[in-house]
């Protein structure tokens, strides 16, 4: 049986609106649904004072939207607006019954305090997640995000990528696999392999050439499926391939994610250096800490005469992370053959695992990790210790 919007549509209409006063979609609050490969994906429009509480609205709708026949998993995502938005005319709230007298004042709830970590909620079996970002695209990110990855995997460790970039997800031709990921009693998704590395990428849910038109919250619960419900099992760290730019998903994913720091790639170039320094500042506003800056395309040496050439200048990436005060990586050259064994699914860490391209790539891991226990150390001797006499 095949899944059309049409049947989503009339299993959704059984669901009712806040407060029963009509079906999610006579009330218009169901925004263009999306199928691709049998996993249907929608957002939900709530009044901004009542998200909160529309939780189990959310839920309602995804679970009868599951029992479609055909169906093989479903997107539902919360989407707040405010008054101005799309939402000028609120829900009406259900009248209170006559002859009831009001309930008594319920005590407000203790407050968790404030504080960059209260929210973040840690991923079981990860003992460090790391956010390989860029302040805009092109800068090569991704190739620099799987061969760090790779490199990781080189000097011993157990390790994981996210690609949470939804709409240019680049790992299943980085990492040349390809079908769809398994799951665990219908719920939890098994990660894919290759190269000793696991890996979730919502290239592995929907066709390559599927164009992923979403607005922020499917976004971010896309994004949040793909990180908790997945078996990552025991891993010593989990590599994201962030989505360029600084964004309401980058944003949210440093806000909402328990990152060990994060690592800015940046060509020399001042277009790109500035802005490389709106992702730093970024991450940097959130306290999660910076483990420093790779150089991409850092320069050129002509495979004929073995002349070096600046093309987009050089030391941009070096000088900006001295003056921050942030640890300067490494330099990656603009080389052919990164390219081309990116292109091929065969990154250069294990196509060339000699090469002197893949020592530049191992050498920045072995940094990154460096600096990961650098800030361990440091947010330990940064708790007091109790000593009772």
């Amino acid at each position: 049986m095949s899944v059309t919007k049409e049947i989503v549509t009339e299993r959704l209409k059984t669901v009712n609106g806040p407060d029963f006063t009509g079906n999610i979609v006579d009330l218009g609050m169901v925004s263009e649904i999306f199928i691709a490969d049998s996993k249907v994906f929608f957002s939900i429009t709530v009044p901004a004072a009542r998200a909160q509480e529309m939780e189990p609205l959310r839920a309602a709708a995804e679970r009868v939207v599951k029992a479609i026949p055909g169906v093989a998993g479903a997107v539902v995502a919360l989407t707040a607006e405010k008054k101005g938005g799309g939402m000028e005319a609120p829900v009406p709230a259900r009248a209170a019954p006559r002859h009831v007298p009001p309930a008594p004042p319920q005590r407000p709830a203790p407050q968790a305090p404030a504080s960059n970590g209260s929210a973040k909620r840690g991923v079981p079996g990860i003992e460090a997640i790391i956010a390989v970002a860029s302040g805009k695209g092109g800068v090569g990110k991704s190739t620099t995000a799987v061969n760090i990855a790779l490199g990781l995997a080189a000097n011993g460790l157990r390790v994981g990528v996210l690609d949470a970039d939804i709409y240019g997800p680049s790992m299943p031709r980085l990492l040349n696999i390809h079908g769809r990921p398994q799951t665990v009693d219908g719920k939890i998704l098994k990660p894919m392999e290759n190269y000793g590395l696991k890996v979730m990428s919502m290239g592995f849910l929907v066709d390559e050439e599927t164009p992923m038109i979403w607005r922020g919250p499917m976004v971010m619960s896309a994004l949040t499926q793909m990180l908790r419900e997945v078996e990552w099992g025991r891993l010593d760290v989990l590599v994201v391939d962030m989505p360029p730019g600084t964004g309401d998903a980058q944003l949210t994913m440093a806000q909402q994610v328990p990152l060990a720091g994060a690592v800015i790639v940046s060509t020399p170039q001042d277009l790109a250096l500035i802005d490389a320094r709106k992702g730093l500042n970024m991450f940097k506003k959130v306290d999660v800490p910076l483990l420093g800056i790779v150089e991409n395309m850092s320069y050129f040496l002509a495979p004929d005469t073995g002349k070096r050439y600046d093309i987009f200048g050089h030391g941009g990436a070096r000088r900006e992370a001295e003056r921050l005060g942030v640890t300067f990586l490494g330099e990656v050259p603009l080389e052919m053959g990164i390219r081309e064994s990116s292109d091929a699914g065969t990154p250069v860490v294990v196509s060339k695992p000699d090469g002197a391209e893949a020592k530049i790539y191992r050498d920045i891991a072995s940094k990154v990790w460096d600096r990961v226990n650098e800030e361990r150390g440091a947010a330990e001797a940064a708790v007091p210790n109790i000593v009772f006499e």
